[in-house]
Formats: structure tokens, C-alpha cells, sequence
């Protein structure tokens, strides 16, 4: 059985970088990506903090894109025919959500990473975040459509109480 969230957090990434795209070339290209996909990996990862949720997610799949095409007015778009349909039933629109928060929130993704940093995911080599939690101007420039607060909040509003809720220090109180 799949324990890794590799399907998922690509597609979402490139949801989130298809939705989002740099403005430069090749090289703003790539960097735009790699802030993506360190936003989805620490989501995911927050998501879906063992093996078997990570197990779970993928008997039973994410979600797909619709709702997140719709929210941003792409739900009629088609990149390469048939092709894309694939790929776009693997995005997690909770993950795209919370990675939305973490691009825009500096503070957030620092809590985030912090989070993360012990999980059952992050076992073997150190994971460095350090473009999602302390980009560079090459970065922010990369990545200003991606990072843009007033562009990304319809998305990461869909479960910023949730992901909030998440990081929150404590007990869970039961009602």
C-alpha cells in the first residue's frame, strides 16, 4: 500500500503553480515549484501525519481540483486534453488550502515547519524548508503570483480554521 504522499503533493503543486504561475523564466519557473511543493510537502505532512492516514488518502483519493477550479474561474480550462483530467483527481483541496496559508503567512509556515519537523514523515535526513519559510528576493520574485495574499486568500480561506486548529498548542477540548 502507497505510505507516501507523492501523487498527492505533486498534483497539488502543480495545481497550485498552474493556478498561480511564475512571471519569469525557466529559472523563476523552477523556483516558483519548489516553494509550491515545500508548502504542499509541509501540508500534507500535516495532513496526513502517519503512514496510514498517508495509506488511507490514497485507497480512498484526495478529492480532486473541481471546487479549487471553480474558486479560481478555471473550471472550464483544458491544458492538454485528456491528460490533464488525470493528475487533477490527485489534488487535496484541504492541502492546496493550507499551502495557500503557509505562502502567505511567513508566521504560519514557520509554525508549520515546526510542526512537521518530528512527524513520522520527516525520519532520515534533515528537510530544509528554508524557501517556503525564508525566501530570498530571487524567490519572492519568482513566486509573487503565488505568494500574493489577495490572490491566494479565496483558496487558503477554504480551511484556514482547520489547518489553524491543527497548530494550536493543547489538548483538543471536546464539546
Amino acid at each position: 500500500m502507497l505510505e507516501d504522499l507523492s501523487p498527492l503533493i505533486a498534483a497539488t503543486s502543480q495545481w497550485l503553480t498552474s493556478s498561480y504561475p511564475s512571471s519569469g523564466g525557466a529559472l523563476a519557473s523552477v523556483l516558483c515549484e519548489m516553494q509550491a511543493r515545500q508548502a504542499v510537502t509541509v501540508a500534507a505532512w500535516l495532513r496526513y501525519p502517519t503512514p496510514m492516514d498517508a495509506s488511507l488518502v490514497a485507497l480512498a483519493g484526495p478529492g480532486g481540483s473541481a471546487r479549487l477550479d471553480w474558486i479560481t474561474g478555471a473550471d472550464g480550462a483544458s491544458d492538454a486534453g485528456l491528460d490533464v483530467c488525470a493528475w487533477r483527481t490527485w489534488v487535496d483541496e484541504v492541502v492546496a488550502s493550507w499551502a495557500a496559508c503557509l505562502l502567505t503567512d511567513p508566521e504560519l509556515a514557520g509554525l508549520a515547519t515546526a510542526a512537521v519537523a518530528d512527524g513520522a514523515h520527516a525520519t532520515g535526513d534533515p528537510v530544509d524548508f528554508r524557501r517556503l519559510v525564508a525566501p530570498d528576493a530571487h524567490d519572492r520574485d519568482a513566486a509573487a503570483l503565488l505568494r500574493h495574499p489577495d490572490l491566494l486568500a479565496p483558496v487558503a480561506s477554504l480551511h484556514r480554521a482547520q489547518l489553524l486548529d491543527r497548530l494550536r498548542p493543547g489538548p483538543a477540548i471536546a464539546a
